[in-house]
């Protein structure tokens, strides 16, 4: 019998959208259009939030 995972809650930052491109407005040699990639800081480029018990500090 299959198990079935729930669905990660998507970060709230970026609607799920964790790493973007942004064209600087310049171009290479060849033409192409000069680009750098963000990530999410807060959910760290995943697109998910991380659960709250992955929060919790280890010693305490």
């Amino acid at each position: 019998m299959p198990q079935h995972t729930r669905p990660r809650p998507i970060c709230p930052n970026c609607d799920g959208f964790a790493a973007v491109a942004i064209t600087t407005g310049q171009r290479t040699d060849d033409g192409q259009r000069q680009t750098l990639t963000a990530t999410c800081r807060p959910c760290h480029g995943t697109g998910h939030r991380t659960p709250a018990a992955a929060l919790v500090h280890a010693g305490k």
